[in-house]
C-alpha cells in the first residue's frame, strides 16, 4: 500500500489512524445561498479527494464521521437527502475504492437504515474485505456513547462473567475493533468538541481543530495537520525526559 508518491516525499509519521470529523457542509451552503443538502453532496464529494490523498502517505486506517445518532432530529427533508447521498456515492465510489485496493469498513448501527441501504453498505464491505490497501471506516449512525452500550449489551448477551470483563475485552465488542485508536482527530468547521464521536478510543488522541469547512478542506490541510501531529508530544499519561515517555 500507500505506493502511489515516492518514499522521498512521503511525510514520516508514527500516525497509523486519522479520524475526522466533517463539519461544515450546511454552512457552506448557507454561505453560497444554497440548499443545505447542495452542502452535502459538496462534501460527499470530498470524500474522495481526501481518501485519495491519504492513501497515498503512510497512514493505515482513516475514520470519517458521516452521520451520528443525534442526527435524526435534523428535519426530515435533510435526513432523506443525506440516505439518498448515502446510496448514490456507495453505488458510484465502491467499484474505484475497490480497485484501488482500500477496504470499507461501517461503524455504527445498521438496522435503523433503510433495507436498501443495509444491503448496499454489506455489498460493499463485503467486496473490500480482503483489501489490504487503507482501511476506510464511515461512521454513519454512529454515537460514542450508543456503541459502548451496544458493547455491554453484547456481553451480557454473552454471558461473560463480569469479572473477565476488562477494556481488553470491550475492546472486542466495540465498531472499532480491531482497529487501533485513532492517533490524530481533526474536527473542521471550527467547533472543538468531540460531539460523541469515538470518546471511549480517543482517550490519548491528538486532536487538531480547523475552521475549514469540510467542502473547502484539502490535502494541503492533511498535510499541515500531519505535520503539526509529528511536533507533538505523546505521553499517555506518563512525564517526557529527554525525548521519552516513562
Amino acid at each position: 500500500m500507500h505506493r502511489n508518491i515516492p518514499e522521498s516525499q512521503q511525510l514520516k509519521s508514527p500516525l497509523a489512524h486519522l479520524a475526522i470529523i466533517m463539519d461544515g457542509n450546511g454552512r457552506w451552503a448557507q454561505q453560497r445561498g444554497l440548499d443545505r443538502i447542495e452542502g452535502h453532496q459538496a462534501g460527499a464529494e470530498n470524500i474522495h479527494k481526501i481518501v485519495t490523498s491519504v492513501s497515498q502517505h503512510k497512514i493505515d486506517y482513516l475514520t470519517l464521521y458521516a452521520f451520528s445518532t443525534e442526527n435524526w432530529s435534523r428535519p426530515d427533508d435533510e435526513v432523506n437527502g443525506i440516505m439518498e447521498l448515502l446510496g448514490r456515492v456507495i453505488e458510484q465510489e465502491t467499484v474505484t475504492l475497490h480497485s484501488q485496493n482500500i477496504q470499507i469498513n461501517h461503524l455504527g448501527r445498521i438496522d435503523r437504515l433503510s433495507p436498501e441501504l443495509q444491503s448496499s453498505i454489506i455489498d460493499a464491505t463485503n467486496l473490500t474485505r480482503s483489501n489490504t490497501g487503507l482501511a476506510l471506516n464511515i461512521a454513519f449512525d454512529y454515537g460514542g456513547r450508543d456503541e459502548i452500550l451496544q458493547a455491554i449489551k453484547k456481553i451480557i448477551k454473552a454471558n461473560v462473567a463480569p469479572d473477565t470483563v476488562d477494556e481488553i475485552l470491550l475492546r472486542k465488542y466495540l465498531y472499532t475493533s480491531p482497529f487501533p485508536d485513532p492517533d490524530l482527530i481533526i474536527r473542521t468547521g471550527g467547533e472543538m468538541r468531540l460531539s460523541n464521536f469515538l470518546i471511549w478510543q480517543a482517550a490519548y488522541s491528538e486532536y487538531y481543530f480547523v475552521p475549514i469547512l469540510w467542502p473547502d478542506f484539502n490535502e494541503k490541510e492533511i498535510i499541515k495537520a500531519i505535520e503539526e501531529f509529528k511536533r507533538r508530544k505523546r505521553r499517555f499519561g506518563g512525564v517526557y525526559y529527554t525525548g521519552q515517555a516513562r
